[in-house]
């Protein structure tokens, strides 16, 4: 089996020697799926097989220091000695508010940057909202912050400020995450007021036929992930990360901003919950994100995008192979091979 696709690799990197500007400008191989499912340990090996890079597809995993939280787990990146490069990872400092329409022009610039060089694309990560942008092109707008605006809403409670941002006729809530907290809200608002009354004109974005490979697991086994990855990340030092980043200077509410791991642990370090509270509702935020992650994904797919599943269960190299499998035998026909 292993001969057949180093075989393949050979063949599929000879194609792309040929037709590397037209292949990869049409194959932008996607990893998806929820948290803790082993994305990243098959993304890096594909990329590997291939020659390629990977691109994060991941919203949080932009900010430096913001490391154990996140699970960039940058030791998946070395595989059998090679560094795997990576983009998108590591590019914001802590407590900045990074934002699609950012994504968007950064994963553009990437992407264009990856196939000039003749290397082949791997976008891999969990943030649906962050992958679907890019692979339907939306037209977004780099929305400024609009102050006479948060003036206006600023006597608004929380339920005033959710009925005026279903107020416009055409948001839709793309993340449950605007309706978080007041300050999500409030942006939520002001870009949906910037959208009314502006035309979008957006990015120029490369046209892009993704072959997409979605890895799950049996929801129990899931959950049995998450707990015990939770308690790993608590035991590696998870509250000292946070500690740090409130002591560089980080705001609490900027950390707070992020949601999960870096929401409870604020909270804890900042007294308004016990370790042990802290723990719990971290544990049940976890578990319900991953479902909104597939929910996410099953949604894209009666959106019109094609997913392979892949079972997570398989090892890790048996998944690696069915991608390869997958996404070579799509190669072949697309060159009439």
């Amino acid at each position: 089996m292993v001969k057949i696709f180093s075989a393949k690799v050979v063949i599929f990197s000879q194609k792309c020697c040929i037709f590397a500007e037209k292949f990869l400008a049409m194959n932008l191989l996607v990893i998806v799926g929820p948290t803790a499912t082993g994305k990243t340990a098959v993304a890096t090996r594909v990329a590997a097989r291939l020659g390629g890079e990977i691109i994060s597809g991941d919203s949080r995993q932009v900010y430096r220091g913001m490391d154990i939280g996140t699970g960039k787990d940058l030791s998946e990146y070395v595989v059998d000695g090679v560094k795997i490069p990576y983009h998108l990872i590591d590019i914001a400092p802590a407590g900045y508010k990074y934002n699609l329409y950012m994504f968007q022009r950064d994963f553009n610039n990437a992407y264009r940057d990856i196939v000039a060089r003749g290397k082949q694309p791997v976008l891999c990560g969990g943030t649906g909202l962050y992958v679907e942008a890019v692979l339907g092109g939306y037209q977004l707008l780099e929305v400024p912050v609009n102050e006479s605006l948060r003036s206006e809403v600023e006597s608004l409670d929380n339920e005033q400020l959710k009925a005026r941002l279903l107020s416009y006729p055409k948001y839709k809530p793309h993340n449950v995450t605007d309706f978080a907290n007041r300050r999500r809200l409030v942006r939520a608002i002001e870009i949906e007021d910037y959208y009314t009354n502006n035309q979008a004109h957006g990015i120029d974005v490369p046209k892009i036929e993704p072959v997409i490979f979605g890895i799950d697991i049996p929801r129990d086994l899931r959950r049995e992930r998450i707990t015990a990855r939770l308690d790993k990340r608590l035991d590696e030092g998870m509250v000292d990360e946070v500690r740090g980043l409130i002591e560089s200077g980080v705001k609490p509410e900027d950390l707070i901003y992020y949601g999960l791991e870096y929401k409870y642990v604020t909270k804890y370090l900042i007294g308004e919950l016990e370790y042990a509270e802290m723990r719990t509702l971290l544990e049940i935020s976890i578990h319900q994100f991953a479902k909104r992650q597939m929910t996410w994904f099953r949604g894209m797919e009666r959106r019109g995008y094609k997913i392979v599943w892949i079972d997570g269960i398989l090892g890790v190299e048996e998944r690696v192979n069915q991608v390869l499998e997958f996404f070579l035998k799509k190669s072949d026909k697309t060159f009439g091979g």
